[in-house]
């Protein structure tokens, strides 16, 4: 198998709310939309937003309303920088749960949900490097 990573799919209670943080909120723009699943191209992968009732059929896995132990990261370049997103994330009407801070491995970051509830990390990691194309390498 490649190590790579291709498209994350979020389930989602409400489309149009759904839409309306990504691209309203936070600027994205869709590439693909239909009346059942949204795409947003990212670099070097996408992310799809999709019913959650449907997805759970598609996947053939139950809602049973516990955190799967899955986070989505937006890495950036400094931590003022990650102030600047989380901010903007909470004014598009995401949850803090947990400000962003120093944190023990010698970065910083915080966490938001989105308005399905699906968490979110913002960071810096002094480790890496963020690319001119968004891409984050990691060791660098």
């Amino acid at each position: 198998m490649d190590q790579r990573l291709s498209l994350i799919t979020l389930g989602v209670d409400d489309l149009p709310r759904a839409r309306r943080f990504y691209e309203e909120g936070l600027g994205w723009s869709p590439v693909s939309v239909n009346d059942d699943v949204c795409f947003y191209q990212l670099p070097g992968l996408a992310l799809g937003l999709f019913g959650r009732a449907a997805l759970a059929e598609d996947a053939k896995r139950p809602i049973d309303g516990t955190f799967s132990g899955v986070t989505i990261a937006i890495n950036e370049k400094s931590p003022e920088a990650v102030n600047a997103t989380f901010a903007e994330a909470l004014a598009a009407g995401a949850k803090s749960l947990k400000s962003p801070e120093p944190v023990f491995w010698g970065g910083y970051s915080g966490y938001f949900a989105d308005p399905d509830g699906h968490v979110w990390e913002v960071a810096h990691n002094p480790g890496s490097v963020i690319g001119a194309d968004g891409s984050t390498t990691f060791g660098a």
